[in-house]
């Protein structure tokens, strides 16, 4: 997704990535089975952007499989939804 790494440490492990104007920071926890990363009884992530529909296109042309192609939701907005490698739940959705 275009992300790049900005720091890691081991004690607690915890890595940083960035993109723009977007950080996000993560913390290891322990394993999880695959089926339970994601909804709905794992995690889901929300990153919202200016141009979903770049972004969806910006996935497809990086070869990363789709969960659900670009929806118009009924609370107005639209989004695409994706599973990262790990099987953790991303939505990607436009600003209201």
């Amino acid at each position: 997704m275009g992300f790049e790494v900005l720091g890691r440490k081991d004690d607690p492990p915890y890595a940083s990535v960035g993109r723009d104007e977007v950080r996000i920071g993560m913390v290891e926890s322990p394993a999880r089975p695959a089926e339970h990363r994601h909804v709905p009884s794992g995690t889901e992530i929300v990153l919202v952007v200016d141009e979903v529909q770049a972004e969806r296109d910006r996935l497809v042309a990086a070869g990363i499989g789709l969960a659900e192609d670009l929806t118009d939701r009924p609370w107005g907005l639209t989004d695409v939804r994706v599973h990262d490698p790990d099987g953790y739940y991303l939505r990607i959705t436009d600003r209201r």
